[in-house]
């Protein structure tokens, strides 16, 4: 038995990774704090908590279907800052959202071709398109301010049929990367993609998945610029610049490998729930943003050190 747990534990021979600990890890931290922050267990501690998480989760999840793919994207924060720039142009939903997701459906596809078709590593691809769409979104929104169309901020603030609105962004987040994982072709292929050098020899469209891959992420992470700029009601050219760290911590937490292959959809939702809870915790016991953000930085050392790879980088 005690075999059993531990390669639970340690997700010997798993193709879902180590995501049993961080969750324990996090139990154990919510107890924790329920004894030391007095506001911590509060309804709605919880519910700033939820909002807190759910645009991570969004860009968490698109990130995750590039790692298991063997990738990686670092211009998902630029592309959460672009919608939110987008989205406070003072013009109609009708317009904006659809431009929204035009723009990262482009964004999306530059990726996966640089990736793809002209075989630029993944970092320097991401990374370029990162600064690219960082200079539009300057371009576009300079300082923080504008209008969000009144029907985006219906679709996060309040509450339907008694729900919070966040708790439902969150539920469909899961719903749908749970459809696209293990309720598609798509996800198989992914998982086989990144798993080996074959996956091509059993008919799997390589290339292409991947490109979609990519395409995934960058909707995903304008899904979390509609949320924000509901949220904050106004648009920002920096809001998004946390996230590329923050996703690859989360993906990485919740046990995915960035070597591939390896990960879930459970982990993926441990891994940012313990992230959102760990920055809660230090913010009620009034932790400096700057020890913060180092916290965040040794987390992802730590949890990409104990990764088994062959070979350093991806």
């Amino acid at each position: 038995m005690f075999t059993q747990i531990g390669n639970a534990l340690s997700a010997k021979n798993s193709r879902q990774g180590l995501w049993l600990l961080p969750l324990l890890v996090g139990l154990a931290a919510s107890l924790a704090l329920s004894v030391t922050a007095d506001d911590f267990g509060t309804p709605q501690n919880f519910l700033n908590l939820t909002a807190q998480a759910a645009p991570l989760l969004l860009v968490s999840i698109g990130q995750m279907l590039v790692v298991l793919v063997r990738g990686l994207d670092l211009s998902v924060g630029s592309v959460v800052s672009l919608s939110t720039a987008i989205l406070s142009l003072d013009a109609p939903a009708v317009v904006t959202i659809p431009a929204v997701f035009g723009a990262a459906l482009l964004i999306g596809l530059v990726n996966g071709i640089a990736v793809t078709r002209l075989r630029v590593h993944p970092i320097i691809a991401t990374l370029s398109v990162m600064g690219i769409t960082q200079g539009i979104t300057m371009l576009v929104r300079p300082v923080a301010g504008g209008t969000i169309p009144p029907l985006v901020t219906t679709l996060v603030s309040g509450e339907f049929l008694g729900i919070y609105m966040p708790v439902i962004w969150v539920v469909v987040a899961i719903l749908v990367g749970w459809k696209l994982l293990y309720g598609s072709r798509f996800g198989l292929h992914l998982f086989a993609i990144g798993g080996g050098d074959t996956a091509h020899a059993f008919g799997i469209p390589v290339r292409r998945n991947t490109l979609l891959a990519y395409v995934a992420c960058s909707c995903f992470a304008a899904l979390a610029g509609v949320f924000l700029a509901g949220r904050i009601t106004s648009g920002d050219p920096n809001i998004g610049a946390q996230y590329a760290v923050d996703s690859i911590t989360a993906v990485a937490l919740g046990g995915t490998q960035l070597a591939g292959g390896v990960g879930s959809l459970q982990g993926t939702v441990v891994g940012t729930a313990l992230l959102a809870l760990l920055a809660n915790g230090m913010n009620l016991l009034n932790v400096s943003a700057f020890v913060q953000t180092a916290v965040k930085g040794l987390i992802l050392l730590a949890v990409i050190s104990i990764q088994p790879r062959k070979n350093i980088g991806l």
